[in-house]
């Protein structure tokens, strides 16, 4: 049985993503949620800031995994982050190659599923990252720290940016939400990190012991 805290973090990161997609209703696609969003990738909608988010989480958890070790709450809930982190990224890329959707900017028709190889829409590989790799944290320190849940921002920008660059539909978004959503949690309610415990002892004591 889920915990309540856990049940939060998946309640809110279902409705953040179904926020995203509010206006799209009467739509097509996906329970008609599907609509081409105006292209905008201006300011902060920029793709470098994007692929920033990307690579510079996966590199601050795997560093902070590093640094921390496993031997700690904080150590494990890091190395359970990178394994939330694989499995998201990994079941995003099959999922990819499965449905083969084709991206907005490519075709304004959100029915275009089992297109041609290289068509790899549904769901949002990149949402799915950062929500799986935030999701952990928000489990494990939600509710004794409510300044945690701000990491849900993190997604959310992203699945909006992912819509104004066209690369996204709305249903792509809310499937990578809660595809990282499950990946968290699963890592989560792991007892030990899998990542951790299938590594030689010296990349998991922790540099900070070290030094």
């Amino acid at each position: 049985m889920l915990s309540k805290s856990i049940k939060t973090v998946l309640n809110l990161f279902l409705l953040s993503a179904c926020a995203l997609t509010t206006t799209a209703w009467g739509g097509a696609g996906l329970l008609g949620m599907d609509h081409e969003v105006p292209l905008d990738q201006s300011g902060i909608w920029a793709r470098k800031y994007q692929t920033s988010l990307e690579f510079g989480s996966a590199a601050l958890v795997i560093g902070g995994a590093l640094w921390e070790g496993s031997d700690t709450r904080l150590g494990q809930t890091y190395w359970k982050s990178i394994d939330s982190m694989l499995m998201g990224d990994v079941s995003a890329t099959v999922l990819k190659d499965v449905f083969r959707r084709q991206r907005p900017i490519d075709g304004n028709n959100p029915n275009n599923w089992f297109q041609p190889s290289g068509n790899a829409s549904f769901p949002s590989g990149e949402v799915t990252h950062i929500t799986s790799v935030v999701t952990p944290f928000i489990a494990e320190y939600g509710q004794q720290n409510p300044e945690v849940w701000l990491l849900a921002l993190l997604p959310m920008y992203d699945g909006l940016a992912r819509l104004k660059s066209q690369a996204h539909w709305q249903s792509d978004v809310l499937g990578g939400a809660a595809l990282g959503v499950f990946s968290g949690l699963h890592a989560h309610n792991l007892t030990q990190s899998w990542t951790a415990s299938v590594l030689p002892g010296g990349f998991t004591i922790g540099y900070r012991k070290v030094f």
